[in-house]
């Protein structure tokens, strides 16, 4: 999973990215692009880790991108560069300013969010009509035109048109012609409020809150305490009321917001969470783990986390019956432990 880290200028972005990843700026390096990647905490690879002690524990990972400082185009500029790099993120983090300081405006988190929505509204419709105008000169020369994605992209110049992101309408953003395209406003977004040490509080933006997918993190703070390590940390989240680290908390909501879940392969060697999308039929999720198992797949022998850690061990679990096979077009659940069979 890539998460792009986008904002307007100040809004901390750089804060939020070291937040998150537990990394330090570096000054000889500003204004570049920063990708860092993590390990998704898990306590059930921490359980079953300590159940089979493998030679390897290989957690699921998330990457962060913050693309380097660049200046944001006008409300009326055909320049969109600024968006090629986080169109290929499989959602966006938009970090919005909630917080005041010597030197900032006054807050203005609604106003903000607008702002830089509309300028991905422009980049998506810059590419829209650039597509368009493409189909029709090809159409005109004798080429077939194919109705459906014709069809898709004048819904989406008249959505964006309107001001009305792509992720409004699911149908369309999700519309597998359309996914080439990697448009900005199809993709999920978590709006994150970087608020004040002091203020735990979303901003008083009702409608926006409404119609996204919002959260809030006090940016200094936290990367404050991504810093810290042993008893310093549990110190630091009682003192400031904070449950779990923003790493924990953004993972968390960003695997809710992709549909996301995880399951776990077992072995002598390894260990391993994998991530897949909410609904993966079990052949699927095999050729998440390797292609053979996906083309040769037989059988997926499937065990809950929660029906093996109560067994106590598989063998246990099978005499219980809560160890099964399935076919193909099983849904794979979160927690599954599957042992894929397979022949090629």
């Amino acid at each position: 999973m890539r998460l792009g880290i986008i904002g307007l200028p100040r809004a901390g972005k750089s804060t939020i990215f070291e937040a998150l990843t537990k990394s330090k700026a570096d000054a000889a390096r500003k204004g570049e692009d920063r990708i860092a990647t993590v390990r998704v905490p898990d306590r059930r690879v921490d359980v079953l880790s300590s159940m089979y002690q493998p030679q390897k524990t290989i957690y699921a990972q998330v990457e962060y991108f913050l693309p380097g400082a660049v200046s944001h185009p006008t409300a009326d500029s055909k320049d969109q560069k600024i968006w090629t790099a986080v169109r290929d993120c499989d959602a966006l983090i938009h970090v919005v300013r909630n917080h005041a300081g010597f030197g900032f405006e006054e807050t203005t988190p609604e106003h903000d969010f607008i702002q830089l929505d509309q300028e991905l509204m422009l980049a998506d419709l810059v590419v829209v009509e650039k597509r368009l105008e493409r189909l029709e000169l090809d159409h005109k020369r004798g080429k077939p035109l194919n109705p459906e994605e014709h069809a898709l992209l004048l819904q989406c110049r008249q959505n964006l048109e309107n001001e009305t992101p792509l992720r409004r309408t699911p149908e369309v953003a999700s519309a597998p012609l359309l996914r080439g395209f990697a448009f900005l406003t199809a993709k999920p977004q978590l709006v994150l409020f970087n608020n004040a040490d002091d203020d735990e509080h979303l901003p008083e933006a009702t409608a926006l809150a409404a119609r996204e997918d919002c959260m809030v993190i006090r940016g200094k703070l936290e990367q404050e305490l991504a810093q810290m390590n042993g008893e310093e940390v549990a110190d630091f989240l009682v003192e400031f009321n904070i449950a779990a680290s923003a790493m924990d908390r953004v993972i968390q909501r960003s695997y809710a917001l992709l549909g996301l879940i995880s399951f776990f392969t077992l072995g002598e060697d390894e260990i391993r969470a994998w991530t897949i999308t909410k609904g993966t039929p079990a052949v699927e999720a095999a050729g998440v783990v390797h292609t053979d198992m996906q083309r040769g797949f037989i059988r997926a022998e499937v065990v809950s986390f929660d029906d093996l850690t109560d067994a106590g061990s598989h063998a246990t679990a099978r005499k219980k019956g809560t160890v099964r096979l399935e076919g193909k077009t099983y849904e794979v659940q979160d927690g599954d432990i599957i042992n894929f069979r397979f022949n090629v």
